[in-house]
């Protein structure tokens, strides 16, 4: 009876794989010679599954997304049922920057393919999707939020937030700044959309 292959397994295998060679090497490395020699398959293998560059690099954002997705839902579910508006935002987008070995890896991931796909518009078409459901998602809570700045248009509000979020988690992976220094101005930003946070005590 011949083996049966597990084909997510392989795929996520050398995505792990290309991930690696773009977050330590820099896109530039990536390609099928490399990301087969980092994942310790044929290259053959690499293009039975991906025919191209551009399906190796969204299935490998794909991944990031998966990774980011559990994160944020093990961090909200902390917060019980119902959680506040702001403290739910606040959550979701600290789990979403880079501060930690595994956040940064999915960073640099993250970073690379946003190049990538700046000079390749049919690639990013996904990343287009999923930046509009989150748009949504950050305008939806603000709308919800009662003691939210009735002057503040959640929309425009949600790409500040989401601006915010994207420039602290370059800064982060480059080192320009510590992660207190980054939790501070997003908070200074929730401030802004939110009013100021309530204190205990």
């Amino acid at each position: 009876m011949p083996k049966r292959v597990d084909h997510r397994e392989r795929r996520t295998l050398i995505a792990d794989a290309l991930m690696r060679v773009a977050a330590e090497h820099g896109l530039e490395a990536v390609s099928l010679r490399h990301v087969a020699a980092e994942a310790g398959v044929s290259a053959g293998m690499v293009q039975h599954y991906f025919r191209t560059k551009d399906e190796m690099m969204t299935f490998a954002l794909s991944v990031v997304r998966e990774h980011n997705e559990a994160r944020v839902t093990r961090a909200v579910a902390a917060l019980g049922d119902n959680p506040d508006p702001r403290a739910l935002l606040r959550t979701m987008l600290v789990e979403l920057l880079p501060l930690d070995d595994a956040r940064r890896a999915d960073g640099r991931v993250a970073l690379a393919f946003l190049a990538y796909t700046a000079v390749r518009p049919s690639v990013a078409v996904a990343l287009h999707q999923e930046t509009a459901g989150l748009l949504a998602f950050i305008a939806g809570q603000i709308r919800r939020a009662e003691g939210a700045d009735r002057r503040v248009d959640p929309d425009r509000a949600a790409v500040g937030l989401l601006a915010v979020l994207e420039g602290l988690g370059i800064y982060l992976l480059g080192g320009h700044y510590p992660a207190a220094t980054a939790l501070a101005a997003l908070d200074a930003q929730l401030d802004l959309v939110f009013g100021p946070a309530e204190t205990v005590g």
